[in-house]
């Protein structure tokens, strides 16, 4: 990345706009000058923490002033974005706007969707992304060090793994906080206070991922292995599984899918 290269955020006032923001601080991947934060709400209390960024509440001004510019609104607000990119790199955060449509929002041929989710926030997303074929390699890689900085950063091959990823990896935590709202109800149906349930289930699920993700084996493998065991675990797992808990994961995840590709 060049040493003068200014990055702007549309939204920098939403979690995900802000979230980038600081982490590129903090990381020294941008310096404080070289960054502008646009939002409606201009300089509040959300920018206490950046007193050396410019922000400015005209995303037109920001598109004069950035040669990066990052879309991080939500997806209705698509529409009421009014900016000129010219042949500026544009990096879109929305979910269900295909780069065509960006392309076409914004005039910049140059565009690369990327599919954040709130584990940003600590520095832990997956961040896929996903660039136009005007997009250069200099430009991936730019692209690269800004999303690694909050979190593991990957390119696609296709818009259409992208989409996917939407409904995967988008959703955050909201798919372990399925799991463990289902966990914690049986909990206290079983008689445990509230405060010993919640802590047992975070306890499992947040030790559990770290485990797995510590020894890196396959999931499946783990499950298998469990079973195997013939304990009190792999009679919970092989009832779960025969009563049709893969079946109605994959089910919610093509729902999401086909909300993540809209009309395409």
């Amino acid at each position: 990345m060049s040493q003068d290269t200014v990055i702007g955020i549309i939204g920098g006032h939403g979690w995900m706009g802000q979230s980038l923001g600081t982490a590129l601080l903090e990381r020294n991947v941008v310096p404080a000058d070289q960054l502008v934060v646009s939002s409606r709400s201009g300089k509040g209390e959300a920018y206490r923490d950046w007193p050396k960024v410019r922000c400015v509440k005209d995303n037109r001004e920001l598109a004069a002033l950035a040669d990066v510019i990052v879309l991080s609104v939500r997806p209705q607000d698509l529409g009421s974005i009014d900016i000129e990119a010219g042949d500026n790199l544009v990096i879109s955060l929305l979910a269900m706007a295909s780069s065509q449509e960006i392309s076409n929002k914004v005039g910049s041929n140059r565009v690369v969707r990327a599919m954040p989710n709130a584990a940003a926030e600590i520095r832990r997303a997956y961040f896929p992304w996903h660039a136009s074929q005007q997009v250069s390699e200099a430009d991936k890689q730019l692209v690269q060090a800004l999303l690694e900085s909050c979190g593991t950063a990957r390119e696609l091959p296709t818009e259409r793994d992208l989409d996917y990823l939407t409904a995967l990896s988008g959703a955050g935590p909201a798919y372990p906080a399925l799991l463990a709202q289902s966990m914690l109800e049986h909990a206290k149906s079983m008689g445990l206070p509230h405060d010993i349930a919640l802590e047992a289930v975070m306890q499992t699920l947040v030790g559990g991922s770290l485990l797995l993700e510590k020894i890196g084996t396959d999931p499946g493998d783990m499950v298998e292995r469990l079973i195997s065991y013939n304990g009190t675990t792999a009679k919970g797992l092989q009832t779960m599984i025969d009563g049709g808990i893969h079946q109605a994961i994959h089910r919610g995840l093509d729902a999401a899918h086909r909300a993540a590709r809209g009309s395409r």
